[in-house]
């Protein structure tokens, strides 16, 4: 870095709003790449910043009693407010406001994630969970060593890693889905057929086309009248970006509460950025508008966000945009699922393997392009696959739906 950048970021000052993985990284890619300036990172939550991912798992069965980032902030030159909720942004003003007054920005980064929703009267129910932060998975640890019968309401990702850990613990567990299969929302239902049989496999019983009534003590009330044993209820229906504070802020939001981003990841208000889980950004590469909720988004991303900053307050720089393959992984009944890539507007589907044995694969085409893939079990298509889509390689459908050959040697 030159002396006269020095100067000119060493006077700027960077505000990120949300201690979680997306905020962290963007303080510390602001760092390595060379960010002299001031950096202030706040954090709603009182805990030094932590990964999720453990929650759902080694937190939850008291296999670790943190997951904190190993970073050294104070070597770093980060300046770190904890237990500080965000209430408001003024962009004219470059100001937010926090309950111990105005915080001034040079440049603001909205990182605050995803909060879960919530299922409708079931706030301040006493022995109804959700399961986002650490002091959920600590409320949630006793429940779980009590060999509590539990139902849980949504097979999607975080049902499915939440049964599986309850069930690893010896409780009795009842899923409860809505819609007619697990992951309605994001896998096809071909997909999502076998993984249903994961469920009465792992002895937990999967309920589907089934909604919730009521919760009343000890007891979850369907609607077809159905009433199930429940000690405690945990809800995994799904998240929503965190932006119920930017309300009156001039920054755009669009009909999911996500900011919009562009490719640079700015928001519509001047020397505003956003990352995470709570921010839009339109893929080239899919052709639409894409809101990822996952780890991988949230490591990926701020590397962007930082570079921008950085380019934008030091002349010649170029800018970076953001397109990424989005990635993320689950641990659920004895299985290593990982996915990467877009699915929707694919035109064919390729199997690698059979579904109903341990280790498979499926594959997304469009115009003989693989744009996304799924895999159980087999980590090395998911390697070669997530380079391939990064590619825009064809694949030869005959040669890709043999999982001995490569995935790499049936590409056009």
């Amino acid at each position: 870095m030159s002396d006269q950048r020095q100067r000119q970021t060493a006077e700027r000052r960077v505000v990120i709003v949300g201690a979680g993985m997306a905020g962290v990284q963007t303080a510390v890619a602001l760092r390595d790449q060379g960010w002299t300036g001031s950096v202030t990172l706040i954090g709603a939550e009182p805990h030094q910043p932590y990964d999720r991912p453990p929650l759902s798992k080694a937190v939850l069965l008291g296999t670790a009693e943190e997951s904190a980032f190993d970073v050294d902030f104070e070597a770093l030159g980060i300046e770190l407010h904890l237990g500080r909720e965000v209430s408001g942004v003024r962009p004219g003003a470059h100001e937010i406001d926090t309950p111990s007054g105005a915080v001034p920005y040079d440049v603001l980064v909205v990182a605050t994630g995803a909060v879960p929703i919530t299922l409708p009267g079931s706030e301040g129910v006493q022995g109804v969970h959700l399961l986002r932060t650490l002091d959920d998975a600590a409320r949630l640890r006793p429940v779980l060593d009590r060999k509590h019968d539990i139902v849980v309401v949504g097979a999607g990702w975080i049902g499915a890693e939440f049964t599986t850990a309850a069930r690893e613990a010896g409780c009795a567990v009842t899923v409860v889905e809505a819609a007619d299969r697990p992951l309605a929302g994001t896998m096809p239902a071909e997909v999502a057929a076998p993984m249903a049989a994961w469920y009465a496999e792992s002895g937990a019983e999967l309920l589907t086309g089934a909604l919730v009534a009521a919760i009343e003590p000890g007891t979850v009330v369907l609607a077809d009248g159905r009433r199930l044993a429940a000690e405690a209820v945990v809800v995994g229906i799904g998240a929503r970006p965190a932006t119920a504070w930017l309300a009156g802020s001039g920054i755009a939001l669009g009909p999911d509460g996500s900011v919009t981003a562009d490719a640079r990841l700015r928001t519509s208000q001047p020397d505003v950025y956003a990352v995470g889980d709570c921010a839009s950004f339109p893929s080239a590469r899919y052709g639409q508008r894409l809101l990822v909720h996952h780890w991988d988004n949230a490591l990926q991303g701020p590397r962007t966000v930082a570079a921008n900053i950085v380019a934008a307050n030091s002349p010649g720089e170029t800018p970076q945009e953001y397109d990424p393959v989005p990635y993320f992984w689950s641990e659920q009944f004895g299985r290593f699922v990982q996915y990467a890539g877009h699915h929707a507007g694919a035109d064919a589907t390729v199997w690698r393997g059979d579904p109903d044995g341990a280790a498979w694969t499926v594959c997304w085409l469009r115009e003989g392009a693989l744009v996304a893939l799924l895999t159980v079990a087999r980590p090395r298509d998911l390697a070669q696959g997530r380079r391939l889509i990064a590619s825009g390689a064809r694949l030869d459908p005959e040669r890709a739906a043999d999982p001995s050959v490569p995935l790499k040697n049936a590409t056009l």
